[in-house]
């Protein structure tokens, strides 16, 4: 239980020291919006209206009580404050701002791909066990990658296992989506080409967050898969390219689909890699098939292609990604916003490849997580 050695009212906040020495900054409308009666009681919302004080609204008077909460009366509204102490100390934002930060993203490399049996999961062990179910979770969201084995190979057969986490997301392609060799096709990974790692739907403002490629069959000559960690590249970039780790932060790419069988095409402007208010990583845009001619200022073009240019092959350098080959029955689970997902050409001639796909938001998976775990 905390406790206040000393309180002294400054121009805009009180300044609190606290019994182990410690120091918050309590800024005066921010104590005023967060007084304890500012919320409803049931549905716990926050019912006061911060607009209908004024800017210079102050305590003028303020001590901690003999109930051991600190005390407020208010220069407006007639209004009297008490606060709980370890609330205050636990949302003091002078302190958190002054605590290093530790990323939960578990980067890795193509030292993986020598451990790759640490990213498997049994599909029986997640849909009979609440453990398994929280181990493919926790592959997922802090290594971004995970590989259900053994699941079945019918058709529309992942719902079940996916469903143990949440529900999927609808796109236009349905769901799931065939991934398979067809005539005239409307995308890329309906081909049997070669696909460079990427992101799928990086013109939508909103990416799914977690892809779920379901494989049926994988006869066929080539279609081996690859996988980088995005994250892990533009980490590297930060510690040892700061200028071109600051062009993909700062610059605005322009990604679009021209999807045939659709009227009206979608398009967005994202940098290739996207910070937290933490300065962690949110997502990581990369698609060379669906960038579209950008429009970035003319001083910055030349800067911006060489920067792309230099992201690019590190996201398909040997030193990042792993390869692996997807085997019936195998669930290829990822983050789409960090973990870049290719394959080699594979020949249609010579057997069979056919995986099913499925989305899901990021929203779900960490939701799920943390309802479990808590």
């Amino acid at each position: 239980m905390h406790s206040i050695s000393k309180i002294s009212k400054n121009g805009t906040y009180l300044q609190v020291i606290w019994d182990d020495g410690k120091e918050s900054k309590f800024n005066y409308m921010w104590l005023r919006d967060n007084c304890p009666t500012a919320h409803d009681k049931d549905s716990r919302h926050r019912m006061f209206n911060i607009l209908e004080v004024s800017e210079n609204i102050n305590p003028i008077n303020y001590n901690v009580n003999q109930d051991g909460q600190l005390k407020i009366e208010w220069s407006e509204g007639n209004h009297t404050s008490y606060y709980d102490l370890d609330w205050l100390r636990n949302n003091c934002y002078t302190i958190k701002n002054n605590e290093k930060y530790n990323s939960p993203y578990h980067l890795w490399n193509s030292e993986l791909e020598k451990d790759i049996k640490s990213i498997y999961i049994d599909h029986e062990e997640i849909i009979s066990s609440e453990d398994g179910l929280i181990k493919w979770l926790k592959l997922l969201h802090y290594k971004g990658i995970a590989i259900v084995e053994n699941s079945p190979t019918d058709k529309n057969s992942a719902f079940p296992v996916l469903n143990r986490i949440s529900h999927t997301r609808e796109t236009f392609f349905k769901t799931p989506f065939e991934v398979i060799n067809i005539p005239k096709p409307n995308n890329s990974a309906y081909t049997a080409h070669a696909l460079r790692n990427h992101m799928d739907l990086p013109w939508f403002e909103n990416p799914p967050g977690y892809q779920f490629l379901h494989c049926l069959i994988n006869s066929a000559e080539g279609g081996d898969s690859s996988a980088v960690d995005a994250f892990a590249v533009a980490e590297y970039l930060k510690e040892n390219d700061k200028e071109t780790f600051d062009t993909l932060v700062n610059v605005p790419l322009k990604f679009r689909d021209k999807d045939y069988t659709q009227q009206a095409h979608r398009g967005f402007h994202a940098p290739a890699i996207s910070l937290t208010k933490d300065g962690d990583y949110h997502d990581v845009r990369f698609s060379v098939a669906t960038m579209d001619a950008l429009d970035c200022h003319p001083d910055l073009m030349d800067k911006v292609y060489k920067s792309h240019h230099r992201f690019g092959n590190l996201l398909h350098d040997d030193k990042f990604q792993i390869k692996f080959r997807l085997r019936p029955g195998d669930i290829y689970s990822f983050n789409n916003r960090r973990v870049l997902h290719g394959r080699t050409e594979f020949n249609p001639n010579s057997g069979h490849r056919h995986l099913q796909g499925y989305y899901m938001d990021r929203d779900e998976i960490i939701g799920r997580l943390n309802y479990l775990t808590q």
